[in-house]
């Protein structure tokens, strides 16, 4: 008895082990710059000289068959591209909207430079510098995750320029430094190296998806990991560590009391997403990402703002509960 049950352990390790090879096995070794992969739209540049750099910033410009005269800016979080707005993308297309999805300096096909100052300021400037190329005066911004915090320094440093701003589950709705103490970069370096396909995937299923998977989610993933096994992961996790970084070091909650234009918070209140939760004391870390209870204060923060919750949703809405997400969202623009 004690050999069967020997063997059966062996054999659920082992298979343990051939899954996650399987999963592996799936992997591109994607380069820095993902210049393999192929983007649902057509791809721009813009040539960035920042901090004594040639830099390159990609973009995708999606133009509507009957145009509504409005452009909205999507801003993408630090674990993902302007690739997973794609299905966002394409509904605003439909309704006339005129569609910008960049890659932010470090993420996607854009330039990731061994030496940079990130600021959200310096990322705000280079959005800005595509829509100022593009001939466009006035845009919504929706930003999600990172990009959220993107987005509200946008809305403070161009208050003309910005019609509408959307905060989708962002991440700085509170200062991260009074809970979590400071990991330097070279700290927060070591522990990017550490990432895999299933730490990665833990962490969604984790944070984004309430540990339910769908086959849909590997889509981004895949794009995430498959850095993890390519020869340019050192410069990729670089990037990752300086950014990491920014957020942490940058809070923007005194930000939200300077908007002064039409905001709506699109959250989901299963979120519990909170940068340096791991490094917090043990009694501080379930205070940390509380969405439920985040979306309302940062509401009273931004003046006339409007909430939507949607319960039982995590990180992600506009990937989880498209439905439930764009609904509210076209209601608001429109």
């Amino acid at each position: 008895m004690k050999s069967t049950k020997l063997f059966i352990l062996l054999f659920s390790v082992l298979l343990g082990f051939a899954g996650k090879s399987q999963n592996l096995s799936k992997l591109e070794p994607w380069d820095a710059e993902l210049s393999a992969v192929k983007y649902p739209f057509p791809v721009q540049f813009k040539a960035l000289k920042n901090q004594g750099q040639q830099l390159k910033m990609a973009f995708m410009d999606v133009k509507p068959a009957k145009p509504n005269g409005k452009t909205i800016v999507l801003l993408h979080g630090k674990n993902f591209n302007g690739y997973y707005f794609e299905q966002t993308a394409k509904e605003l297309q439909k309704e006339g909207f005129r569609v910008i999805m960049p890659d932010q300096i470090g993420f996607g096909k854009s330039s990731k430079p061994k030496q940079y100052q990130f600021s959200f300021q310096q990322l705000a400037e280079n959005t800005k510098s595509i829509l100022d190329d593009l001939k466009i005066e006035r845009f919504i911004v929706l930003g999600h995750s990172m990009g959220g915090m993107l987005a509200t320094k946008m809305a403070v440093m161009y208050p003309e320029n910005v019609e509408k701003l959307i905060l989708e589950n962002p991440i700085g709705l509170e200062d991260y430094r009074n809970f979590s103490p400071y990991q330097n970069i070279d700290k927060q370096y070591t522990a990017e190296l550490k990432n895999t396909y299933n730490s990665y995937k833990d962490y969604q299923l984790k944070f984004y998806y309430d540990g339910k998977w769908k086959p849909e989610y590997d889509k981004w993933l895949n794009l995430l990991a498959g850095w993890t096994v390519s020869k340019d992961f050192p410069i990729t996790a670089w990037n990752a560590a300086l950014t990491s970084d920014m957020i942490y070091t940058q809070p923007v909650v005194e930000d939200f009391q300077k908007i002064t234009v039409p905001t709506l918070l699109i959250i989901g209140t299963r979120d519990r997403t909170a940068i340096g939760k791991g490094n917090a004391p043990k009694e501080l870390q379930p205070l940390m990402g509380l969405y439920q209870n985040l979306g309302k204060e940062t509401q009273k923060r931004i003046k006339g703002s409007k909430l939507v919750e949607l319960e039982n949703v995590g990180h992600s809405p506009h990937i989880e509960v498209f439905d439930r997400f764009i609904t509210p969202l076209m209601e608001f623009i429109k």
